[in-house]
């Protein structure tokens, strides 16, 4: 079957239909696999071109997994990746790579994503020459110009990403992805190993680059504040799940889902007149190999009735909240 181009300018610019991940685990002498691990798990959500998706929770809740579920940096098991209309899990390994300009992703660690080898200005024309976009002049006035947007010099292209901080780094991250002119950016935790201080001015830089380019990015993050600051909307995750979903300002306003309330009460409130108890969740976070039955909150939830052990909930929404707010809790009505 041939693969038809994208025809239908309507659809969302992304849409994720039910994305699942497993991980098998270890082999017995049989060559048997021990167990598996559920990464991802039954995650929907649709983005809207040139608006910014926050997908936050703890560590090992599966957000870095989604992220490359998206791109495909990891196989889906299951499930739906539509780019405008158009799905990315069945699509042929050359329609893929054509596509591949269109979805950008910068990473966590800048000390890690650049190649030590190459050059700025070859870590930048890579991926121009790769998708053979625009004459030579065209690649070189593009480089020059997306350095001066990320606030860097072109004086610096001959040196290597040794020599720079991390902030300067991160920038240079940014401008790589940047550089082919994409339509969405999966952005993981970006600015997690930087300074405080460097942090605020890559997420200024984000958030500008945003509203200059009507760029569609998913923020993947663990700090809720960081989110609050530069996202549109909102998806909380547990243990592969996303049990609540809402606007920016909704979600911080009225958190429903016990996990949304504990996350949120931990963020520092630097007016000593209203800062509100932390509410300390009790317990470990359930092993993804062998999560709880039901709800997967349930064994640190304060709450938890026998329901919660029975079924699981499913993300839908409640009286009360806006058509967009949805919870995935027994126990929220």
């Amino acid at each position: 079957m041939n693969h038809k181009e994208p025809s239908n300018k309507a659809a969302p610019l992304l849409q994720v239909k039910h994305l699942c991940k497993q991980f098998l685990i270890g082999k017995s002498l049989l060559k048997r696999h021990r167990a598996q691990l559920n990464a991802v798990n039954d995650v929907s959500f649709t983005l809207q071109k040139g608006k910014t998706l926050g997908i936050v929770g703890e560590s090992g809740c599966g957000k870095s997994t989604l992220g490359r579920c998206i791109l495909r940096l990891i196989e889906p098991s299951s499930g739906q990746v539509l780019i405008e209309g158009e799905d990315l899990t069945t699509m042929p390994a050359k329609v893929l790579n054509k596509m591949r300009k269109d979805i950008q992703i910068i990473f966590q660690d800048p000390y890690a994503s650049l190649s030590p080898r190459m050059t700025i200005h070859e870590i930048l024309r890579e991926p121009l020459d790769t998708h053979r976009m625009g004459s030579p002049r065209e690649r070189e006035e593009k480089i020059a110009q997306i350095m001066q947007e990320v606030g860097l010099r072109a004086q610096i292209l001959n040196r290597y990403p040794h020599e720079f901080s991390g902030g300067q780094r991160q920038r240079i991250g940014i401008a790589r992805a940047l550089v082919l002119e994409p339509k969405l950016i999966i952005a993981d935790e970006p600015v997690s190993a930087l300074d405080v201080s460097v942090q605020a001015q890559v997420l200024n830089l984000i958030s500008d680059l945003k509203n200059k380019r009507a760029i569609s990015f998913v923020f993947i993050a663990h700090d809720l504040a960081v989110v609050q600051h530069i996202c549109d909307e909102v998806a909380v995750m547990y243990l592969g799940h996303i049990v609540e979903q809402a606007s920016s300002e909704e979600l911080y306003r009225n958190p429903r889902h016990p996990y949304t309330q504990s996350l949120l009460s931990a963020i520092p409130v630097p007016n000593p007149h209203k800062r509100s108890k932390a509410i300390i969740l009790t317990g470990d976070v359930p092993s993804p190999i062998n999560p709880p039955s039901g709800c997967a909150f349930r064994t640190r939830c304060q709450f938890a009735k026998p329901i919660c052990a029975q079924s699981q909930p499913q993300l839908t929404t409640k009286k009360e909240t806006p058509e967009a707010h949805k919870i995935a809790c027994h126990l929220v009505q």
